[in-house]
């Protein structure tokens, strides 16, 4: 009688694991969510042939459903009697998504579309022609001689917006270009004797390969530097250049640039909004003073604690920030969001800055995560972008979800939303923005999305 009795008991339970392991196997979230919501305890129970949900899962490529069987706590390390695990059968079956997903500890094996390796890119605020020369920083003599010769260059800010002009008129045969403004000692000498009121740094010197000219006196070196004067205008320096501007205010009017002066641009506005900012110590309050051509900051507190050995507060500042495109686990859709200051119809890169004792790959993660509601697993470094406004690195992944539903935080972007290689395709290199306007070229955003698109042209 109690054998009969605990028949009767067992039979319910074979019944609901024959259920979970029907709808596991036809992709039925909605059916599957239910059902474990009230029997959780049946998540790991298995059919006669040994089969557990999730090799149903598996076996049939139903991505949801295995994320959700992992978010239930389900055992991966089940074996059927051929004595294969879900992992086992989904490889065999060639779910390759599925295979990375259950492959995933915390950021998963490297997805099957993305690349070994990653070519090296130059984006835009990354080209330069100069040596930086951080070894003359400190010799003051050196620069003081520099400063005054006849063969460096300066280029000039007003609020940290350039002096540039347009170079080229629509009757000659290239397009016009707006290029910075170049002057000689001579043109700036009234505002050299004016350190409190002009921030003066040092760039580097031109390298030999790109010197426009040859100098036959001193060292042979063509130094670069770029000063900050608040509420210049234009008539002074219109006798050299003709319609030159300030070009204001910084986005999207600094893209304007043409792109071999982009990463002398970047440099000289990240260091001199740095020295906007920090005119007095961040560690006493006191006033300091520019040295070592403008890339330190120096308390005038005797006894102040920045003054005894190295303070980062005392060195110009870059602000890490990771820029991400997240691929969808079938490698075919990508997630791309939209912030309320976008033109209509633009979405992007998600991204966020890196918060203290954070590595790239959690960065990307936790903002991925914050903003969208999606969960990321393996991220892939693909390149890096200087982005002065006011001085700060882009540094661009590639990450792969191992969730897809869409849980958008309002308060820090509008919408995300998954879009098809074949949309992207028609905005980024068909030019059809019927659908999707993306970031313009000189955004790392662009590349990322232009990079993905261009490693697996074949899926």
């Amino acid at each position: 009688m109690r054998l009969h009795c605990l028949s009767e008991m067992q039979n319910p339970r074979k019944e609901m694991a024959s259920q979970l392991h029907k709808f596991c196997a036809l992709g039925d979230t909605t059916k599957l969510f239910a059902l474990l919501s009230h029997s959780s305890s049946i998540i790991n129970e298995t059919a006669e042939n040994g089969w557990s949900a999730l090799m149903y899962a598996a076996r049939n490529g139903h991505f949801d459903v295995v994320k959700m069987l992992l978010e239930k706590g389900c055992d991966k390390t089940l074996v059927n009697k051929s004595r294969q695990t879900a992992l086992d059968i989904a490889k065999f079956w060639g779910h390759k998504h599925i295979v990375n997903l259950l492959s995933n500890a915390k950021g998963g094996a490297k997805p099957h579309f993305l690349s070994d390796a990653v070519e090296e890119c130059e984006n835009y605020f990354s080209s330069t022609f100069l040596d930086r020369r951080s070894d003359k920083r400190t010799d003051t003599d050196w620069l003081r001689g520099k400063q005054a010769d006849a063969s460096s260059v300066y280029i000039i800010f007003s609020n940290l917006c350039p002096l540039v002009s347009l170079i080229g008129t629509k009757e000659s045969a290239q397009e016009p270009e707006i290029k910075l403004c170049r002057f000689q000692s001579d043109d700036v000498k009234e505002f050299l004797t004016r350190p409190d009121e002009v921030s003066l740094i040092f760039l580097g010197v031109e390298t030999q390969l790109n010197k426009p000219h040859s100098v036959e006196q001193g060292d042979g070196l063509v130094a670069w530097f770029a000063l900050n004067v608040e509420k210049l205008s234009t008539d002074q320096f219109e006798r050299k250049y003709e319609g030159c501007y300030f070009l204001q205010p910084p986005m999207p009017a600094l893209l304007q640039l043409v792109s071999t002066e982009a990463g002398i641009l970047a440099q000289a506005r990240s260091v001199l909004a740095w020295h906007s900012r920090y005119k007095f110590c961040p560690t006493c309050g006191g006033k300091t003073i520019i040295e070592e051509g403008g890339y330190k900051r120096t308390c005038q507190i005797e006894g102040c604690p920045s003054l005894k050995g190295i303070h980062n507060t005392s060195y110009p500042r870059v602000d890490p920030v990771v820029i991400m495109l997240i691929v969808h686990p079938d490698g075919n859709h990508c997630l791309l969001g939209r912030q309320k200051r976008f033109p209509p119809g633009m979405f992007s890169c998600l991204a966020g800055f890196i918060e203290p004792g954070e590595t790239l790959e959690d960065a990307v993660r936790r903002e991925v995560k914050e903003e969208s509601g999606v969960k990321v697993g393996h991220v892939q470094y693909v390149s890096c972008q200087p982005w002065p406004m006011p001085s700060s690195l882009m540094i661009g992944c590639l990450g792969v979800a191992i969730s897809t539903e869409i849980t958008v935080d309002k308060t820090e972007i509008e919408d995300a939303r998954w879009f098809t290689r074949e949309q992207v395709v028609e905005a980024l290199i068909k030019g059809n923005q019927q659908h999707l306007v993306v970031p313009p070229r000189h955004a790392i955003a662009h590349q990322l999305i232009k990079h993905w698109i261009g490693m697996n042209a074949n899926l």
